[in-house]
């Protein structure tokens, strides 16, 4: 939980910076599934992974709940980057869409995210999960909840 203290402090542009040169560990969800923070920009994240057999599900594909969550994480993490220190974020919504099957043999994924949105309270994001040569596999958009430390009285 060092990197979730540590967030508190940052603007989130310099915290996923931070992820990136590896000076704050990355976010346990990461560690458990194995994908990465690869490239930020303000409004912009892209992660990647390499699926396994250890995604799968009882019928022998990646689990789609895995491309949620890789999707969940990138729109969340460009929403993140405009934000101030002292403020977060927590997903009100996720709509996703599966349009290919992913398996152990699928190449290395891409999870490319957008901020569509931010205003005060709702934040809006899009995603999208492609193979190297662009081959898409599922896209998404989050609205997500911004949520701004409390000043002291």
């Amino acid at each position: 939980m060092l990197g979730a203290a540590v967030a508190q402090g940052m603007a989130g542009i310099d915290y996923l910076r931070a992820i990136l040169r590896e000076e704050i560990p990355p976010p346990p969800i990461a560690l458990t599934l194995g994908f990465k923070l690869e490239e930020v920009a303000e409004g912009r994240a892209l992660f990647t992974i390499e699926p396994g057999e250890h995604h799968y599900n009882p019928i022998g594909l990646v689990h789609g709940g895995v491309l949620a969550t890789l999707l969940d994480s990138a729109m969340g993490c460009a929403i993140h980057s405009k934000l101030p220190a002292g403020s977060g974020y927590a997903t009100v919504d996720l709509n996703v869409h599966f349009v290919r099957a992913v398996t152990r043999d699928t190449p290395r994924l891409r999870c490319e995210s957008e901020l569509l949105h931010l205003g005060g309270r709702i934040a809006t994001a899009s995603g999208r999960v492609v193979d190297e040569a662009g081959k898409l596999y599922a896209h998404a958009t989050t609205s997500c909840l911004v949520i701004h430390q409390e000043k002291p009285r």
